[in-house]
């Protein structure tokens, strides 16, 4: 009894054998092929996905050279710089663009945005710039132009309650003929700015 039980476990024993290492061979083919695919899929993937990636590249860099001169057509940084009060503030334009009157509906009234900085320790009480008192000028025809309203501006710049290198924004709003594109701009107390262009 004791053979035959013995018998059967062999048996048994020799075919998990069998079994095991046809799983083992299975699982060794099944790993192989799916090396295989992947090895293709990226393959594949990465000579379809260079075209994708340059086309997009290429039209982006067109896109940006071609809008790029209506993006530079404005003011640029540090382009109109002039002293103020003497040597006490320097005065930068930010923007000189071209808007629309909320009540007339036109487009002749032109937003000056400027940036007063205090460059000196030394102010007094008096020491003001009257943005509201800006006023500009054709250059080609010598026609003057003045500010829309005082409302519609910063009004005064007092550097005695700016902290020395602190800055302050102002603006104005000036009544410019549409067709203007270009003026000089003369703001109290601050050298004169010339052939300032009028972006839209």
């Amino acid at each position: 009894m004791s053979n035959f039980l013995s018998g059967i476990a062999v048996i048994l024993s020799i075919l998990a054998l069998g079994f095991s290492g046809f799983t083992a061979y299975q699982v060794f083919t099944l790993q192989e092929k799916i090396a295989a695919i992947s090895s293709n899929a990226s393959t594949g993937t990465s000579g379809t996905s260079q075209p994708e990636t340059t086309t997009p590249v290429s039209s982006a860099a067109s896109d940006t050279t071609a809008t790029a001169p209506a993006a530079t057509s404005g003011i640029q940084p540090g382009q109109f710089v002039q002293s103020a009060i003497g040597n006490k503030a320097k005065l930068e334009l930010l923007a000189v663009k071209r808007i629309t009157d909320p009540e007339a509906k036109t487009r002749d009234v032109v937003n000056v945005q400027m940036r007063i900085r205090r460059l000196t320790s030394e102010v007094s009480p008096s020491d003001a710039i009257n943005v509201a008192g800006t006023k500009a000028r054709n250059p080609d025809t010598s026609e003057t132009y003045e500010p829309v309203d005082y409302k519609r501006s910063s009004g005064s710049v007092n550097l005695y309650f700016v902290r020395k290198n602190a800055s302050s924004d102002a603006y104005v709003w000036l009544r410019i003929p549409e067709g203007v594109t270009a003026i000089d701009l003369f703001i109290p107390d601050t050298g004169a700015f010339k052939n300032v262009p009028i972006s839209s």
